[in-house]
């Protein structure tokens, strides 16, 4: 009321005092200091928000750096390895690739031995292919005959030449020895007969199966020369002649004749054998070098191809450190650029975060005096409202009140956005008029 009469009493304004004027204070109070806290602290914050991001790039480049430091030695190691693999790979090849010949050598050698080996075994089987269908047909021939045969021919009293023939040259393959008899003739003399000796092989009940077990692959030379010597020339000595005395000595007939053609042939033959079990003898042993080199070699294979897995595993590996340093060096350089660029912001941001929330703690003060401003002085000229004010702001202070040393209301309320609009519209730009705005702009009446 006295600021009103002195008003009054220099200008000659009347200024009317009401109790709307204090329910304006108070509603303007409220509003405008809630909104003013926001705005600070969010401005703040931006700041603050800034001034993080920063100290975070800051510590995520020391990371960086940090990694870069363990990530070289670690890739220098790895292309070390690689290298050293690399060199092991190569000489390994090379004695892979050696002990590869050496195996296809051998190859080739057991192949030569195994087709000589094989040549021997077909011209064995060739030449006994001719006593072969003899020898089996006389077996068969031995099939046919039964005991009851046999025990016909042995219970001849005096058996035709022909069976005695046969039976003779029967115990000769057996190596029956003849008993010596005397000559029927009369001469007084002894003469070698067979007939007891075979009538005693008759009745052995083995007979048959001694004759298809006979070893026909090693005949004495002293039996079959008395064979072909003393039966086979003799005229009388044949199948089909003898076939008419009895059939039994038929069979055996031609079993013998079936023994000595195999024999012949055998005879041929036993040297190509023996050079056959020699030949196959070798390849079995080579076979069994060749084997073992084989295993060798797969071992080694297998070794060497373990290594160039384990070589692709390493390249991959330093591959992956090559593009992990490069990554790190290129966010390295980019983070480094970021923060030198903000460098001076770091600073002016962190005063204008400081500033604000001097601004935040006086906000009480400066927006109560500032809603004053809006409800009493709004008609009131600059030297008036400047004393005011500055009576306001020091008893604000005297009821500690947080509020600034120089109060502004264009700085409490004022946006220097809108500031800028209204002079660039036309408003003068001193103080008094730019207030006159901001009281116009804050006020809930007009």
């Amino acid at each position: 009321m006295d600021l009103s009469e002195r008003f009054l009493q220099e200008l000659g304004r009347h200024n009317y005092v009401t109790a709307t004027s204090y329910l304006e204070l108070i509603a303007s109070f409220r509003q405008l200091l809630t909104k003013r806290r926001q705005a600070v602290m969010e401005a703040k914050q931006q700041y603050v928000n800034g001034l993080d991001k920063l100290a975070f790039a800051e510590s995520q480049v020391g990371e960086m750096k940090m990694e870069l430091v363990q990530l070289q030695p670690k890739l220098e190691e790895a292309k070390i390895e690689n290298a050293h693999m690399m060199q092991v790979i190569e000489i390994e090849s090379a004695q892979v690739e050696a002990k590869r010949k050496f195996v296809k050598l051998d190859e080739e050698i057991a192949s030569g031995k195994a087709e000589e080996a094989q040549a021997l075994k077909n011209e064995c089987e060739s030449d006994l292919a001719e006593a072969i269908p003899a020898l089996e047909a006389a077996l068969s021939a031995l099939d046919t005959l039964k005991p009851a045969d046999i025990t016909i021919v042995k219970s001849m009293k005096n058996p035709p030449s022909g069976v005695k023939l046969v039976m003779a040259a029967i115990c000769v393959m057996k190596d029956i020895k003849p008993e010596k008899i005397s000559d029927p003739s009369g001469t007084g003399g002894k003469i070698l007969d067979y007939w007891a000796p075979s009538k005693k092989l008759l009745g052995d009940m083995n007979f048959l199966r001694e004759l298809r077990e006979y070893d026909k692959d090693n005949i004495p030379v002293t039996i079959m020369q008395k064979i072909r010597g003393e039966y086979l020339t003799n005229p009388e000595f044949d199948a089909s002649k003898i076939a008419k005395a009895s059939s039994a000595a038929e069979g055996l007939c031609k079993w013998i004749m079936a023994m000595e053609v195999y024999d012949r042939v055998a005879k041929v033959v036993a040297p190509k054998k023996a050079r056959l079990t020699e030949a196959q003898k070798s390849l079995a042993e080579i076979m069994e070098l060749l084997n073992q080199k084989r295993a060798e070699l797969a071992e080694v294979e297998h070794h060497l191809e373990n290594l160039q897995t384990t070589f692709i595993e390493k390249t991959e590996e330093k591959a992956r450190l090559e593009d992990q340093v490069e990554l790190c060096a290129k966010k390295l350089e980019r983070a480094s650029k970021l923060i030198g660029g903000l460098g001076g912001e770091k600073s002016r941001w962190s005063q204008a975060a400081d500033d604000l929330q001097i601004i935040y703690e006086n906000l009480t003060g400066d927006v109560l005096v500032s809603a004053g401003v809006i409800a009493y002085l709004g008609a009131f000229t600059s030297g008036f409202r400047q004393r005011c004010t500055e009576n306001w702001s020091k008893l604000c202070r005297e009821k500690k009140i947080p509020c600034s040393e120089e109060f502004s209301l264009s700085k409490t309320l004022g946006d220097p956005v809108k500031i800028r609009a209204w002079n660039i519209a036309g408003l003068p730009t001193d103080t008094f008029s730019i207030d006159n705005g901001v009281i116009v702009n804050n006020s809930r009446r007009w």
